[in-house]
Formats: structure tokens, sequence, C-alpha cells
């Protein structure tokens, strides 16, 4: 392939990031330029450095021959659509998080781009602290080693292998459900983790069925796990969704 595609490419690799995310490094293959645009300045104010492909074939060839945290790709593009840039991707060995953006938001769009090799897909139009919020998680996933077993945050500790809890050495009995609910927390530990990711990673629904299944559990898991406890640890970020830290 020539390097042609690099004439498409807008970079920001020199800037330095203003945020706390660190040096996260991402590609955004996205056709219409104002939006490429803003979302890599948006990018840049958050931290992370993003580098641009203006089309299917560019994206292709910077994904392949570059190393990134993360790939946001828009589903629709010139020259060569993006659940094919994926899958070829995915042929080509490279298993870079990607996180597809498009305005086909029925559930069998969403399913067939993650079955196309995606991780994560975000109908248009989309908040940009939820686009965040998950970029930050993808980025994770990549250097998060899946065999860790104990997750921690302060005094609450989640055995992965013995399905145990506790707190302050006291063992806190959860259902199967409240377990994978605060193990995806855990995991994800500092950052906002919205009903979306929830109800996608926790109950595998790729569409928000309009119930208050979230508000239940997460209300059951915090009075569990900070019962006789004075340290809050669950916060919920209102109008955005919900965080385990630790203050102390």
């Amino acid at each position: 392939m020539s390097a042609a595609p690099h004439q498409n490419a807008l970079s920001l690799a020199e800037t330095l990031p203003v945020g706390n995310v660190g040096r996260m490094k991402i590609l955004i293959i996205e056709d219409d330029l104002e939006a490429a645009v803003y979302l890599t300045k948006a990018f840049r104010e958050a931290g992370i450095v993003a580098d641009h492909a203006s089309d299917g074939e560019a994206g292709l060839f910077m994904g392949s021959e570059n190393t990134y945290d993360v790939i946001v790709i828009d589903r629709m593009l010139p020259r060569r659509d993006g659940l094919s840039v994926i899958s070829e991707l995915r042929r080509k060995g490279i298993h870079t998080p990607v996180l597809i953006l498009s305005a086909l938001g029925q559930v069998d769009d969403r399913v067939t781009g993650l079955r196309a090799g995606g991780d994560d897909y975000l109908p248009k139009p989309y908040a940009f602290s939820e686009l965040l919020a998950r970029v930050e998680v993808l980025g994770r996933r990549k250097g998060t080693p899946e065999q860790d077993v104990v997750y921690r945050v302060g005094d609450l500790e989640l055995d992965r292998l013995s399905h145990e809890v506790r707190r302050g050495g006291k063992e806190i009995p959860l259902q199967p459900r409240e377990f994978r609910l605060l193990e995806y927390l855990m995991k994800n530990a500092g950052q906002v983790v919205t009903r979306t990711m929830l109800l996608e990673n926790v109950w595998d629904y790729h569409f928000d069925p309009q119930t208050n299944v979230i508000d239940v559990h997460v209300s059951r898991l915090r009075s569990k796990i900070e019962k006789d406890f004075s340290q809050p640890l669950l916060k919920t970020i209102r109008g955005a969704g919900y965080m385990i830290k630790d203050e102390g």
C-alpha cells in the first residue's frame, strides 16, 4: 500500500496531555471533517493523543502500521466501510479495542458491528462524556491483565475466583448479579460507568430496555457494601452514571 493515506491524516501526536487520563493514544477514523476536528480537540483537552484518518483505507493503513490504545471508527466511510476495516484488522491479528460510532443504532446494527470484531458500539447522536468514558474503559481493557484475581477499593475486596466480597475483613454475601455489578464497577474504579455500559457489560443488553433494573441493583448493592461503614464508596454521578472510589 502506498503512503498516500498519510495525506488524509490529521495528527495531534505532539500535543501534550492536559487532563488526567495519561498519554493514551487513539485513532479516529471519521470522514466528517467537522466532527473529526471536534473529537480530536475534545480528546486533546481530556489529555488523550489522537490521530485522524478520513477514510477506511487510510484508517486501515494507520491502524495496521501504528500502535494505538483504542480505535474509534465511523461505520459508514468512503473507500472502505468501517466493518470491513475492523474485520481486516482482526484478520491481521491486530486486537486493538475498537469503538464503533454510527447513525445506525438498531439492535441488529449493533449486533452486526460487534460480531464484525468491534468491542463497543455507540449510536449517534451521543454525548462526548459517554464516548470519553467508553474510550477510557477500552483503553484500560488493553492494559489490564485479565488474570487479576482480587480487586480492591479502599477496604473493600472482591475475589473473582472464590466469588467472595469482604469489607474491613467482614464477608458480604451478594447475589450473582450483584457480584457481577460490583466486579465491573471495581474493575473500573475511579471512573464514571454509564447506565449503557452497565446494561451491555453486566446485563448483556445492547439496548436500553427502559427499566429501572440498574437503579434497583445499585441501591441494593450500596446498602450491602456500605452498611455499618462510615466511608461511602459507591457514588451516583448525576446525569452520568456511577463510580466506585475510595476518598480516604
